[in-house]
Parts: C-alpha cells; sequence; structure tokens
C-alpha cells in the first residue's frame, strides 16, 4: 500500500466522519482525488466499514471481561463462533493458539449478568470457561497501523 493511501486510512481511522475535502487538505490531494482513492480502498476491502465509537459505561455496560473457552470434546467440530454468534454480550471472539480454542471480550451490566451470560456460553458451545474480569482500560481500539515500526510518531517525551 503507497504511503499517501496509508495515510488516508490513518486519518480516517482518527476521524471516519472526515470529508473529502478535509481528507484533500490534509494530503494535498483534490477532493475527487480522494474519493477515488478512499473508494479503492473499499474496494480491496483495507477499508471495511465505518463505526461509531461509544462509551461503555454510558450504555449500561461498565463491566468488561475476556473468556477463554475450551471445548470439552477436542475432536467436534469446530463451530464455536457460530453456536455462539447469537449472543449480543460477546463482543469480539478470537481464535487462539495455545491451550484454549477461542477468547471472547465480553460486556455485562453487573457480576450476576456475567454469571448467566457465563452459563449460556458454557451451554450454547459445549465448552469450559475461564474468565478475567477486567479492572481497568487504559487504552484499547488501537488500529493496526498505529503498530506500523517504520510509523513516526506525532510526539515524543524523549528530548
Amino acid at each position: 500500500m503507497e504511503d499517501l493511501d496509508r495515510r488516508l486510512v490513518g486519518l480516517l481511522l482518527a476521524d471516519g466522519r472526515m470529508s473529502y475535502t478535509d481528507l484533500g487538505r490534509a494530503t494535498g490531494l483534490s477532493t475527487s482525488a480522494v474519493h477515488q482513492r478512499v473508494r479503492r480502498l473499499e474496494e480491496r476491502g483495507v477499508i471495511t466499514g465505518y463505526s461509531a465509537t461509544v462509551s461503555p459505561d454510558a450504555l449500561g455496560l461498565p463491566l468488561t471481561a475476556l473468556i477463554s473457552v475450551t471445548p470439552f470434546d477436542p475432536s467436534d467440530p469446530d463451530d464455536v463462533p457460530h453456536r455462539l454468534a447469537h449472543i449480543r454480550e460477546i463482543e469480539d471472539c478470537h481464535s487462539v493458539a495455545g491451550v484454549e480454542s477461542y477468547i471472547l471480550k465480553v460486556r455485562v451490566s453487573k457480576p450476576a449478568d456475567l454469571e448467566d451470560l457465563l452459563a449460556r456460553i458454557r451451554s450454547a458451545a459445549n465448552v469450559s470457561t475461564r474468565t478475567t474480569v477486567v479492572l481497568s482500560t487504559p487504552w484499547e481500539g488501537r488500529s493496526a497501523s498505529s503498530h506500523r515500526a517504520d510509523a513516526t510518531p506525532e510526539s515524543s517525551d524523549e528530548a
């Protein structure tokens, strides 16, 4: 991917509602050139969608937990994501290497809701679970582009 496309993606990650005109000002491109580049990034699957970032606390979901999932019978079909897709409290489902098969990120209102959710997960997917409750979240939702080794930080604490 070209540096200019990376810059556009970075700008859209920071503000997904940024106009083509503002993107053009930030990159030195015309509005129509920005529109074409963004459309190509969407067509290539680099940009897969746009969404709002909301506060879980404001939605009444202050409790976040990570649930490690292990099938009781490893010879069963690996259909855990399909079996759990209907459970709305599950925000993320990651297939992982190691002892567990999946790690789920969930958000609920209170501990009793987490207890109920765990029972539903175990029943729906025929799995055992190991749960870690999140105490605080200093940051989350960093984009992949912010992890690039060749990315230049905008500010630095080094003198």
